[in-house]
Formats: C-alpha cells, sequence, structure tokens
C-alpha cells in the first residue's frame, strides 16, 4: 500500500462524502473532493487544509473526462456522487432518468475506467462505489435510484473479477447503507411531512425507517469508517463484496 495514498471522492462536499473526505483525511491520504457546488467546495477549503477541490457536474461526460485529466492517478476512488427524484413510473421524466444515470452510474464508469490501469501499474487499488439498501431491494416510485443502485453493485462485482485476475491488491467494494441523515434525506423527510400531513418524526419512524429493525438514522461518519475499513490492506479478501449498513432492514 502507498506510503500516503491519493482519494479522489465525488460528491464530496457534503453529507456522506464530506464526512469519507475528512475520514481519510485524517489517515493522512491527500483528499480530492469533486462536486457540482462550487461555493460548498470553497467553503471546504477553508476547513480541511491541504484537500483539494475540482467543480464537476458529473452528469456531463465531458465534465467526468475532465476531472480524470486533472486529477490524474489515485489510490483510492469513491464513488459517492448521487440525487434523488420520485415519481410513479408513468410520470418518470426522461430527462431526470438520464441525468440519475449518468451521474450514479456512467460517471463511476468512467472514473473506474480511467483510474484502474494506473492502480494495476502500481500494484494497489480501492474502487468504493457508494450504492444504497436500494441496491438490493426496491421501494416505489424510486424506479431510477433503484435501478442505478442495482447496477453500480453489479459494477462492483465486475470490477472485482477483473481486478483480481490482474493484482490481488486492486479491490473493489459497494458500501450499502439505509437512510443516512444528509441533506437528500433531510429534504425527503420535510416533503414526506408535507405530502402526507405528517410530523417529521413520524415520518421518519413511520415512513423512511419503517423497514429498519432500528429505528434510527445512520451518520455520514459511520458510512466514513466503513470506507476506511474496507481501504486497509487487509481488506484484499473482501472485493466484490457488498457491505450492507441497514439498521437490520433486510433481516426480516
Amino acid at each position: 500500500m502507498p506510503e500516503r495514498r491519493r482519494v479522489l471522492v465525488t460528491g464530496g462536499a457534503s453529507g456522506i462524502g464530506l464526512a469519507v473526505a475528512r475520514r481519510l483525511a485524517d489517515d493522512g491520504d491527500r483528499v480530492v473532493v469533486a462536486d457540482v457546488d462550487g461555493a460548498a467546495l470553497h467553503r471546504l477549503e477553508q476547513t480541511l487544509p491541504g484537500c483539494v477541490t475540482v467543480v464537476a457536474d458529473l452528469a456531463r461526460a465531458e465534465d467526468v473526462h475532465r476531472l480524470a485529466a486533472e486529477v490524474g492517478a489515485v489510490d483510492v476512488l469513491v464513488n459517492n456522487a448521487g440525487l434523488q427524484r420520485v415519481h410513479p413510473i408513468e410520470r418518470f421524466p426522461e430527462e431526470e432518468w438520464n441525468t440519475m444515470l449518468a451521474v450514479m452510474l456512467t460517471a463511476p464508469f468512467l472514473l473506474t475506467k480511467a483510474v484502474l490501469p494506473g492502480m494495476y501499474d502500481r500494484g494497489w487499488g480501492r474502487v468504493v462505489n457508494i450504492a444504497s439498501v436500494h441496491g438490493l431491494v426496491a421501494s416505489p416510485y424510486k424506479a431510477c435510484y433503484v435501478a442505478a443502485k442495482h447496477a453500480i453493485v453489479g459494477l462492483t462485482k465486475v470490477v472485482a473479477l477483473e481486478a483480481g485476475a490482474r493484482c490481488a491488491d486492486v479491490t473493489a467494494h459497494a458500501i450499502c447503507p439505509s437512510y443516512v441523515r444528509t441533506p437528500l434525506v433531510e429534504a425527503q423527510i420535510a416533503d414526506q411531512a408535507r405530502a402526507h400531513g405528517l410530523a417529521e418524526d413520524d415520518v421518519l419512524t413511520d415512513v423512511l425507517l419503517a423497514s429498519n429493525s432500528v429505528k434510527r438514522l445512520i451518520e455520514p461518519e459511520e458510512v466514513a469508517e466503513a470506507v476506511a475499513f474496507v481501504c486497509r490492506p487487509g481488506a484484499w479478501s473482501m472485493s466484490g463484496s457488498v457491505l450492507t449498513l441497514d439498521a437490520g432492514w433486510l433481516a426480516h
């Protein structure tokens, strides 16, 4: 393993990505954070010394290629950027479908494609995909999110198979949390409360966490700990694994 790893985290200006960037920086890694929110990246630069930031819209293939070229070789790629839109299938806008797949599936593929050769050459690397429990189960009205997260789990397994044949220390992992306390989820709570005429606490326990055996949101820092774990040298044997942080959702 490199003495001081170079890490790229997408969607790293807030939520899970921000927690991952901070956690890996605490390990001494050189962290590059990409996000579409330039103002949030500027704030991050003030609070995470040594962090390099790149403004990029991962819905645009040209931005993804530019990001890969600007960042160059990395030892750890964390594909985290994501977004959520909720519609019945018959009313799901095609443009939203295309944008979501571009950010959550095509961009991770393109970035993985760009960094894998260097990982093979150096004999070490980690591709960590932040998937979701929705990469394993489905919920109504989330057709694109569920499809994208199932696909990123599949992509993780293919990367693990190809990388394992080339270098035992280049591995791929999918992290699958249930609901995490992020701006994305907090917005969903507020929206659901307005739509159903419920208190936000009731939305949390009766709607979002209905399938959890533990009725509690996961903290971003807890997901970051899982990322840090699979980036350790001893985690090579978990290549291709799906690490669920689901608060008992799948135990039913």
